[in-house]
């Protein structure tokens, strides 16, 4: 097998790249360390390129999935079986401030890498998208909630598992990030669907791990234990503090990806979440760093929330459950916490 993962020094681009790689699979990486370009040197994942390429069954290639001719000439020579695209401007926020890099990485780079695919003709080449929750725009902060001393939570038993698939993306404030993700996540769906690919759309959650290069604007949970670890201070924006999120390891991440590889369908979406067994607010998680790890954090939570900013998400999973019934997750919330603390 000969995979090709783009985004491959990010967190979920690199988690799928050593999977395979230990697996002595033929891995390709694309990856020209945008992140640090749009982050700064707390967003630069040469480190983890520099690791990948360690193995010799690695290819690095520099290239921005945004130029089409080099990804057209880049697949057709490659001929991957498997196209994990990961690659992405993955922050609402820093959107508003590069709406042309945005919708060019995560619209039309998407556009490009599934075009590439299709040309190769190969029936079956199987391609899998991460997209995001932010596709469901602010929709989950207009259903009805319940506000306790520590968070809010869903209050109609219809969404006691969380959101689902069949959540509406219409009508709602995305970001401009939401929307060049949502534009991806529906012309994915369209060229399975119409070109009868196999393509499945991964819409995440809050996905991290310990490789997580989590900045103030993107990586909630890694740049919340870094701050805490570093002695530096942390805003919480707007909602008290008692925004829940649910967060899954980019190795169960991987695993379900495995899933679809192995049995794929066409153009079907999936939420890939940690559940609701898996999320907390930002006042809980502060609580674990004090009072399991004794690292107090120094925080300050501003009135006013992100535009667009979910008061409560959790993910429901029941679909993908139901359609691979032997995946499980294998890390709690606790297990990610930890192995983030003492890496």
């Amino acid at each position: 097998m000969n995979i090709l993962v783009t985004g491959s020094g990010g967190l979920i681009g690199s988690e799928a790249s050593f999977h395979w790689l230990k697996k002595k699979i033929i891995v390709h990486g694309i990856d020209n360390n945008s992140r640090k370009a749009f982050f700064g040197i707390s967003g630069d994942v040469s480190s983890v390129i520099e690791s990948l390429l360690k193995y010799p069954n690695y290819t690095h290639h520099d290239v921005d999935i945004r130029n089409r001719e080099a990804i057209i000439k880049l697949v057709y020579n490659i001929k991957p079986d498997v196209i994990i695209h990961c690659a992405a401007q993955p922050s609402h926020d820093k959107a508003a401030s590069i709406p042309f890099d945005d919708f060019d990485t995560n619209a039309v780079g998407t556009f490009n890498l599934l075009e590439a695919g299709r040309r190769l003709r190969n029936d079956d080449l199987v391609f899998v998208h991460m997209s995001t929750n932010k596709v469901y725009g602010d929709g989950p902060n207009f259903l009805d909630m319940i506000e306790t001393e520590k968070r809010y939570d869903f209050k109609d038993e219809k969404y006691q598992d969380g959101i689902s698939e069949n959540f509406s993306i219409d009508n709602c404030m995305h970001s401009l990030f939401g929307a060049s993700k949502v534009a991806a996540d529906i012309v994915a769906q369209e060229y399975g669907r119409y070109f009868s690919m196999n393509v499945a759309v991964f819409r995440g959650g809050c996905l991290t791990g310990p490789q997580h290069a989590g900045v103030e604007l993107h990586g909630f949970l890694s740049y919340i234990i870094k701050c805490a670890i570093n002695k530096k201070p942390y805003t919480v924006f707007g909602y008290k503090g008692k925004q829940v999120r649910d967060q899954i390891h980019c190795a169960d991440v991987i695993s379900a990806f495995e899933y679809f590889i192995d049995s794929p369908h066409k153009g079907e979406v999936y939420n890939i979440g940690g559940c609701k067994e898996n999320s907390s607010s930002i006042l809980e998680i502060i609580d674990t760093l004090d009072d399991v790890y004794g690292i107090p954090l120094d925080h300050e939570i501003m009135n006013d929330n992100r535009p667009g900013d979910h008061i409560c998400y959790y993910t429901n999973m029941t679909k993908f459950k139901t359609h691979y019934p032997l995946w499980k997750k294998q890390w709690s919330l606790n297990d990610i916490i930890s192995e983030m603390i003492n890496r």
